[in-house]
Formats: C-alpha cells, structure tokens, sequence
C-alpha cells in the first residue's frame, strides 16, 4: 500500500497516528523523510511537531536497517546476565540496545522485527513462548490466576468451559449502577500502581457528561521488573476484555483501546485473535448479550517505546497522536480523558480482577487478603533468585516466604543483598527491611511502596552503587524532559553516582539529598518523584559502599 493509502485506511478512525506510523514503518522498516512528510499532510499534524513526536520513540526507525536490527535488551537485570554481551556480538548486525521489554523471567530478550528471542549469548537466541505462572507453592486462593493454567484458557473454548464471561452475562441481568456497587463494595483498587479505588473511577465516568466515553486499557508495562500483564495477556486475555466490557456495561462506554507497548509484539497477535472470537461470538459489537443500547468495539493501540506513556496523561496523549508529555491534573481522566471526555483508564491486572469479581462476588475478593487486606496482587520476580516468574500473593503476604519458600531463593551459595520495589520506582530494601509484608502501609514505613509489584532481587556479589547508577540512567535516558526538576535532576543523580561531584561523602550526601528534595517536589509526574527513592535507599543502605565508591583505595 502506498503512504496515501495507509493514510485514508486510517484517518478516519478515533487514535489514526500510530497505526498509520507502524503500517509504513512495517512496510518500509523504517520512517522515511518522505513518509513523514506524506503522514503530516494526510493527517494534518504541523510537520515541525509529527517529528518531534517520531523521534520521541525509540523503536521507530529513520534509517535502514531499522525494522529489521536486533534490539538487545539492556536493562537492570538482562544487563547483568549476558544482554551487554550479546549486544556487542550483534553489533555487526546494527544492534542497539532497548530499555527493559518486559522478559526478566526469560532472558535475555532481543527483538528481530517482530519475533521476541532469548538467550544467554548470541548463538544460543532462540524463540521461546511466554512462561506460564508456576502454581503458587502455599496452596492460597488465587484470583487473576485462579484459571491461567486451565488448558487452552487463551482460547474462547477454553475460556467459556471456566466459567469465563459468565460474570458479563450475570452483570447484565442488573443495572450498571449495581454493577459499579459491586465493584465499589469489592474494595478492588488499581494494580498499576497509583492504588485509586476502581468502583469510584467507573462511578465518575458513569456520572459524567460528554459522550462518547471510553475504556482504555494501560497495557504499556514499562516499569522495568514487571511482567505480569504480558503473561495475563497472553494466557487469560479473554479475561482482560471481559473486564474492560463490565466497565463499558458500568460506564456507558461504546468504545475502548487496548494501548500496547511495542515490545509485546507476539502479545498483540494473541490479543487479536481473542478480540476476533470475542466479535465473532457476539460480545464484542451492537446490542451485546442482547441488551439494547449495550454496544462496544475494541482496538489495540500498539505503542513505539517510551517509558512515560505508562502515565496515563502520557498515555492518552500518545493515543491522541500528540507530544506524549505527562498532562497537568486536574482535570482527570474520568471528566476529561481521550479526547477529552470521560474515560476510565484501568490497567490489564486490574480489569482481569474485575472479571472475576462479577463471577464470584465481592465479599469472595474482599476475603482473599491476610488480616484486614483486601484482595491479591500479582509479583513479577527477577533477578538473582532461583525461581523467577509470576506469583499471584495476598496482600499482606510476607516477602520472605515469596523469595525463599516459593520462589527458591538466591543462587547458590549467595545471599539476597537487596530487592527493588516498584520495578525500580520504589527504590531499594535491604537488611532487616526485607521481613516486610506485601502490601502499601507496611512497605511504604519502609520509604517505599509495592506500586505495580515488580521485585528485582540482588545478591551479595553484587556492586548496589553500580546498580543504583544503571537504575538512574534508566531514569534519565526515559525522562519526557517536560520539566526541568526531572529533566535535569535524574542527569544529575546519574553523574553522582557516575563519581562526578563531590568527593567527600557528607558533601556527596547533601547535594544528592538537596536534589531529590527538589525533585520529589516540583516534578510533573510520577517519574520525577520516584527516581530520588533510588539514591535516598542507596545512603540508607549502603553508605559505606557509596564512600568506597567515592574514594577507592590506592
């Protein structure tokens, strides 16, 4: 197809700017000057501004061979396990290296086009499928995982023999409003990591004018560490759009987006083809379950690489075909998202709870928590830990049991030195921090928090000042630079823990704490307040290693 013919395929249709970017950049492997002049004037997008965006991407390519180079991933744990090696063997090829894709529990992933391999050197690469989640070892109720294993669960078969869009047909027999009570009463609260409570999202974009509203799903899954929407996407996704349809049945929503980062591209198949079945079996479409006026039509929205538009301003912007910059809030979503009407944005784990939750009640969600915790929360573990993947846990579980009992523990012979939080954004715990319990009021006493559950752990071989500096420049290389406390401080932290600066560490301490404090502060978004967590849990932990670092012996 030529530009002008993507062009017209899509120009017509709500978020046309990725998709027409990717069919050329598939077609040509990489983006043309031409071809984005052609897009410019198709679209009408100021060309100054459509390549700014472009380039914003990291995996849109302006040159050969583009598309078609290996990318190698580099982050925190792939870099430690082969991914720096494998990317200088590649080199010849034109390889360059990627932020963490979102296969720590496989590594090392390199993208060729669209076929995901791994492998810990160059020769052994090989394409392997998505590790399916080990039954948990505690024999606990699980809820987002409670069918995963079950056989052919990724398939309409397969779904519907588990009881699967059995909560879609009971919701539609009350009313939405019953509906976003029962979610309400379920205490469910977003598993992306902002925690805000999902039966109050739908309710505000029920209660909301401005039509139409959507239902965006936030599969983007940058945050370094995670996982675990990939493997529910993969294994469950009927789950995920069974969700995303309760929400629209709640809300009023005829339409919704499933944003996809770029890096899952077997993901996106696997998802369209549940999309495929799910329209071919009357759950997708006009008059759903034969409900009149219950009408929903659903679209991948594949992202290009970016780390920022996990943020769901970010993220609608990038929908939107704009700068993918965080947006200023208020207004928010629920009044004011894509398009700027209501919409609720809601992660892959959150709307796979919830379809569970309409089968099974909310008093059955509420019950699955320790103590006075309500729910579940799916851990992505990587790093040095024998048994890495996905554990679907309790809130108020004890990290300790998770590393050890179920998932093995170190290598042997080695000690868990640290584990991140958050992926990254949560910073580092160490020492006897590690005794805590898996959820946010007893995480963050510990100064930091479980946001999307990813844990990297770290034994005692390695340099915490080395993977504290990789940590920062991951910041600062995915920094949107839309304001300066972000833009330069995390350059900042990186050069400190680079060794520039200060070389006394009471020096070295009060500029690096003076720089997050402006940051924590000041910044736009999440980005910007996580980032500081890093260096502040590096000085509480490791102090002494920070002034070895500092001052080597001669």
């Amino acid at each position: 197809m030529t530009d002008q013919e993507i062009i017209a395929q899509w120009q017509a249709q709500d978020a046309p700017l990725l998709p027409v970017l990717h069919a050329i950049h598939d077609r040509d492997g990489y983006l043309s000057d031409d071809a984005i002049r052609a897009v410019s004037k198709g679209l009408g997008i100021p060309l100054a501004e459509l390549f700014g965006t472009v380039t914003f991407y990291h995996h849109f390519a302006r040159s050969k061979p583009g598309h078609s180079a290996p990318r190698v991933c580099t982050g925190n744990v792939c870099s430690l396990n082969g991914g720096l090696e494998i990317l200088e063997a590649l080199k010849s090829e034109g390889a360059t290296p990627m932020p963490c894709s979102g296969r720590c529990d496989d590594m090392v992933p390199v993208l060729r086009g669209d076929q995901v391999l791994v492998g810990h050197t160059a020769d052994t690469l090989q394409h392997r499928p998505t590790p399916i989640p080990a039954p948990n070892s505690g024999g606990l109720e699980e809820c987002v995982f409670r069918h995963i294993r079950a056989p052919q669960r990724n398939t309409l078969a397969g779904f519907r023999a588990t009881s699967g869009y059995a909560g879609l047909e009971k919701a539609v027999t009350s009313s939405p409003a019953d509906l976003v009570a029962l979610i309400t009463d379920s205490k469910l609260a977003g598993r992306g990591g902002a925690g805000f409570p999902t039966g109050l999202k739908w309710k505000a974009v029920a209660e909301a004018s401005g039509v139409p509203k959507s239902i965006v799903c936030n599969a983007d899954e940058g945050e370094p560490g995670c996982f675990k929407d990939r493997a529910i996407m993969d294994f469950d996704p009927h789950a995920l759009l069974e969700g995303m349809l309760l929400a629209a049945y709640a809300t009023g929503a005829p339409r919704g987006f499933i944003y996809l980062r770029y890096e899952y591209p077997e993901t996106a198949r696997s998802l369209q083809t549940a999309i495929d079945e799910a329209a071919a079996a009357g759950f997708l479409g006009e008059n759903i379950l034969g409900v009149s006026g219950f009408h929903f039509h659903l679209r991948i929205i594949r992202g290009a690489g970016a780390y920022i538009c996990g943020e769901e301003g970010s993220l609608l912007n990038s929908m939107e075909g704009k700068h993918p910059f965080p947006r200023n809030r208020p207004p928010f979503p629920v009044t004011h998202g894509f398009e700027d009407l209501p919409t609720v944005v809601n992660n892959v784990e959150t709307l796979a709870s919830a379809s569970h939750i309409a089968r099974k009640g909310a008093e059955w969600y509420r019950g699955l928590g320790l103590g006075e915790h309500v729910g579940t929360k799916v851990i992505s573990l990587s790093g040095d830990i024998q048994r890495p993947g996905n554990y679907e846990v309790p809130f108020g579980f004890s990290l300790q049991t998770l590393l050890h009992d179920w998932a093995g523990g170190p290598p042997p012979g080695r000690n868990i030195q640290a584990v991140t939080m958050a992926g990254l954004s949560g910073g580092f715990l160490a020492g006897d921090d590690l005794d805590v319990t898996l959820d946010e009021p007893c995480i963050r006493s510990k100064g930091s928090f479980l946001g999307a559950g990813g844990i990297m752990v770290f034994d005692d071989s390695r340099d915490m000042v080395q993977v504290a500096h990789d940590a920062m420049a991951f910041f600062a290389h995915e920094s949107c630079g839309k304001c300066f406390p972000c833009r330069i401080g995390t350059q900042r932290l990186t050069e400190r823990l680079n060794g520039l600066g200060p070389k006394k560490f009471p020096a070295w301490q009060e500029e690096v704490n003076d720089i997050g404090s402006v940051m924590k502060a000041t910044s736009a978004c999440g980005l910007g307040m996580a980032a500081p967590l890093v260096t502040e849990s590096l000085l509480r932990y490791f102090p002494d290693a920070i002034e070895l670092h500092l001052s080597p012996p001669q």
